[in-house]
């Protein structure tokens, strides 16, 4: 959610900004800004009046705008801008609706100083107040420029950059990723952040980049600094200093990032969101690589193996997530409960954080988070830990808070994800949930066989995959053409496939802007059949399960009210056809894993749905990838 990138170096500073901008791009946005440093020479008198020395001075110059990076980037190409320090924001409005006004960069009373910032401060309203008090006003509607003239008022004070952002942060209640140059210290960014991520890339010949996302500045680097919650930076071309907001220094490890430039690129197809939705044969074979043991029927999860202890002697297991990692969360619980008979619950973290939940220490928490950035997973696992739970987290991007926060956990080596519609990391997410569940059923009752016979047919499916991707995409785009421009869809499954259902509605929802829902098959008959008529599409889950008559019986209720049947069904169920208008099938495999294959032709009728009709399928508005905010 918003994007911070910055550069000091010896090197042209906008480009750099620019194409990091660009690269956050796929976070979500709604305007962007550069704030640059730029040295003017200019002539004064010496002393005796009679002959003339050269100096220079700086001059901080803001270009902001409502629109997309290219809309800035035109500005800049109009205003040649030289400077070899700035840095440049893409926005996601809070306070204030998106406008020029809004944008970010943020400036002080006295324009000399330009903040940008990530996250939201709870209490601006209040510093608002006090500062209008003293003779401030402001431009803009934003807590962030209330951050500004804050940081403005300790640098009247002290001159000292680095002194003032601190003093400011500690008078802040709330969250924020901040980077903030000023024109009487050109040399130097000073960046800070508590729950909204910060990384620090180190370059060669004293140059240094600041960024939200480290995909902002792979291109130039893969030696990386985190920052923690509560500490903060001064970077100049003389190097890094670190301290606490609290004012301790700190030492921080420079880590090497693994993640290869072509990851985050199209690599030939239309959109990331369609790239991502074909790498998953190869993203779930990554979740399993090197875990599994087939001949003892059972998986080594490393990050675990300190806990096993714990694990096997857990009362309760408690999963908390949000959005599509609340979903494979769902099917973990069913998965977990069928094969290791552990109870499990699981919490929307942002309910879970609030409303005083009973956690001890006999239960384990898992939060799921593909950013690992998750303001409200974040918060549930620390009020988890606060009350005594192991926590141990399921995420993708390595070194981020909740991979840090967490006592130990799990990566789903999905690689970046570009598309703000998660896909591939949804199906990591469900093969590592899987795996999790063999090792707890193997500690409790899963005997090695039925262990074995599970893992040899998760093994399978990535060729499973691949072949549904094969064998479905035509279809699916003209049954896209058929339905692009209804109004309402209906989603149902049973058991496994039921929070499939969900995220089938939620990926529609995201990136199409049609609205649709996902219900138990059974429960239509409790309020969503007075909807069925000949307008609504209802796409059905129905494999050949325990439950797959039942389906059958949901499916002419639907007929009996008109409604349009769009069904995933196991290859060779003759009997569907007969049903469904639109039959899309799948190869058959164990209950449990139906979803690994279920979920691949909802993703992709939601895409094609979405161009279909003209949606920005990889920057849905309104929406963000990484939501570091309430």
């Amino acid at each position: 959610m918003c994007g911070i990138v910055g550069y000091v170096g010896n090197r042209e500073a906008t480009p750099i900004l620019l194409s990091g901008l660009k690269r956050l791009e796929y976070r979500g946005y709604d305007s962007a800004g550069l704030a640059l440093l730029e040295e003017l020479p200019r002539a004064v008198s010496t002393s005796n009046g009679h002959s003339a020395e050269l100096v220079t001075s700086t001059r901080l110059i803001i270009e902001k705008c409502k629109g997309k990076v290219t809309d800035l980037e035109e500005i800049a190409a109009n205003k040649p801008l030289h400077s070899t320090i700035g840095i440049g924001h893409t926005r996601w409005a809070t306070h204030g609706a998106p406008s020029d006004v809004n944008s970010h960069p943020h400036t002080d009373q006295n324009d000399k100083i330009a903040i940008i910032h990530n996250g939201i401060i709870e209490n601006y309203a209040h510093i608002r107040d006090r500062l209008i008090a003293r003779g401030h006003s402001f431009r803009s509607e934003t807590d962030t420029e209330v951050l500004a003239h804050l940081i403005g008022e300790f640098y009247s004070q002290n001159h000292n950059l680095t002194e003032s952002v601190r003093l400011a942060l500690n008078e802040v209640v709330g969250a924020f990723g901040i980077a903030v140059i000023a024109a009487d210290d050109p040399n130097e960014i000073v960046c800070a952040r508590k729950g909204s991520p910060l990384v620090i890339g180190v370059g060669n010949d004293n140059e240094y980049f600041v960024a939200s996302d480290a995909a902002a500045i792979i291109a130039h680097t893969r030696q990386v600094i985190y920052l923690s919650d509560n500490e903060m930076a001064t970077v100049s071309r003389s190097g890094i200093k670190t301290r606490t907001i609290s004012n301790i220094e700190i030492t921080k490890p420079v880590e090497v990032i693994d993640m290869e430039l072509e990851a985050i690129e199209k690599g030939g197809f239309a959109h990331f969101m369609l790239k991502e939705i074909h790498e998953q044969p190869r993203t779930i074979t990554d979740a399993m690589r090197g875990r599994v043991i087939e001949e003892e029927g059972n998986v080594i999860l490393g990050g675990l193996q300190n806990h096993l202890k714990d694990l096997r002697r857990a009362k309760r297991l408690i999963i908390t997530a949000c959005g599509t990692s609340f979903h494979a969360g769902l099917i973990g619980k069913y998965m977990i409960e069928q094969y290791a008979r552990v109870p499990v619950e699981i919490e929307y973290a942002s309910e879970f954080r609030y409303r005083n939940p009973i956690v001890d220490d006999e239960d384990v928490m898992f939060a799921i988070s593909q950013s690992g950035e998750t303001a409200d997973t974040l918060a549930a696992i620390r009020e988890g830990k606060r009350k005594g739970s192991l926590a141990l987290g399921i995420v993708n991007v390595v070194g981020s808070t909740i991979a840090r926060e967490s006592d130990a956990g799990v990566y789903i080596h999905a690689g970046p994800e570009i598309g703000v519609a998660s896909t591939k990391a949804f199906t990591s997410q469900l093969t590592v949930l899987a795996l999790l569940t063999i090792m707890l059923g193997r500690m409790r009752h899963l005997s090695v066989v039925d262990g074995r016979s599970m893992i040899r047919e998760l093994l399978q499916i990535p060729d499973k995959v691949q072949q549904t991707l094969d064998s479905t995409e035509r279809q699916i785009t003209e049954i896209a053409e058929i339905f692009k421009d209804a109004a309402n869809f209906l989603y149902l499954g049973r058991g496994y496939n039921y929070p499939v259902a969900l995220e089938g509605a939620l990926k529609l929802k995201e990136i199409s802007y049609i609205h649709a829902e996902g219900y138990p098959a059974a429960e239509m008959k409790h309020g969503p059949i007075a909807l069925i008529d000949e307008n609504m599409p209802v796409v059905v889950i129905a494999p050949q399960d325990d439950v797959y008559e039942k389906v059958l019986s949901n499916i002419q209720e639907v007929r009996a009210r008109k409604g349009h049947v769009i069904a995933i069904a196991t290859e060779g169920d003759e009997k569907i056809k007969e049903l469904a208008e639109q039959v899309i099938f799948i190869p058959k495999t164990l209950p449990v894993f139906t979803p690994l294959l279920s979920v691949v032709p909802l993703q992709l009728l939601s895409y094609y749905i979405a161009t279909a009709r003209g949606c920005n399928v990889d920057q849905p508005r309104n929406l963000a990838k990484s939501v570091t905010v309430e």
